[in-house]
């Protein structure tokens, strides 16, 4: 693979990219930027599957996203002005579909899955959980990493449940996606084997500076979670993977270490995290 950069998770499948999804897949290719596809439900881990497939810089992750174990907010970014259904479908995880999809030598990882407490009540947690366990199971069967989303309501609850639920049964390891906790988090998470990936998030913020500067440098990884949280300087605007670049530039300010070592490094830590 002949690339400098790695964008950990990325969604191009999203609607977000239905106009010109093809133009910003090429523009990361041309800046050697390769990338892993995230799915969220059935439906976009399939096109991440078919996504990864057709290009040579893509390889794809596939999983249910906490938020639609069941009702959900209607995200235009994810799947368009349509499906409006989708609020309150909900998907039970279907491990033989999944399994299905992972036949393919593309998929690296199994996610995003975990535990999302920003926007749910009590009520749904245990169903949260129970989808968390049977993607971990999936993933010890097919020896694949785990993509993890971990969103706290407050503090780090969701956190903590979600080690706790790791340690009772995770036999892989995988990624922190998006990590938004402090030092004392994150060391947890890196104790146990996983590594800490970050987004544009660090360009406009000094919240996790300690936390970036304090991992060991074989345990982070740079992602954009595009379309979300575009980075300095493009906040307000649509973000894409080939902006993956100012994240490796604000890890490397950070850590004080020279850009070139730091893509360097993080490109060996994706290829060893997700086996590629």
């Amino acid at each position: 693979m002949n690339f400098k950069y790695f964008d950990a998770h990325t969604h191009v499948n999203f609607a977000a990219f239905d106009g010109d999804r093809e133009e910003v897949i090429l523009r990361a290719k041309g800046a050697g930027v390769a990338m892993n596809v995230v799915g969220t439900q059935k439906d976009t881990s399939r096109s991440a599957v078919a996504l990864a497939e057709k290009y040579d810089h893509i390889y794809a992750t596939i999983g249910l996203h906490p938020i639609h174990t069941g009702k959900s907010y209607h995200d235009k970014q994810e799947i368009g002005d349509g499906g409006q259904e989708f609020v309150s479908r909900g998907e039970v995880f279907d491990v033989s579909y999944y399994n299905m999809l992972a036949k393919s030598q593309k998929v690296i990882a199994i996610g995003e899955c975990g535990l999302d407490y920003y926007r749910c009540d009590e009520s749904t947690k245990e169903v949260q959980k129970k989808a968390f366990v049977e993607h971990i199971l999936l993933a010890n069967d097919l020896q694949k990493p785990l993509m993890l989303h971990i969103r706290a309501s407050d503090g780090k609850d969701a956190y903590d449940d979600a080690l706790e639920i790791l340690k009772a049964h995770a036999k892989v390891k995988g990624d922190t996606h998006f990590f938004a906790g402090d030092w004392f988090v994150a060391k947890k998470f890196l104790d146990f084997g996983f590594a800490l990936s970050f987004t544009g998030v660090l360009t406009f913020t000094h919240d996790y500076d300690k936390v970036v500067k304090n991992a060991p440098p074989d345990m982070i990884l740079s992602e954009t979670d595009a379309p979300y949280v575009a980075p300095a300087p493009y906040r307000g605007q649509r973000n894409e993977p080939v902006y993956v670049v100012e994240v490796v530039k604000a890890i490397a300010r950070i850590r004080g270490v020279a850009e070139e070592k730091v893509a360097e490094a993080l490109f060996l830590n994706a290829k060893r995290i997700f086996k590629i």
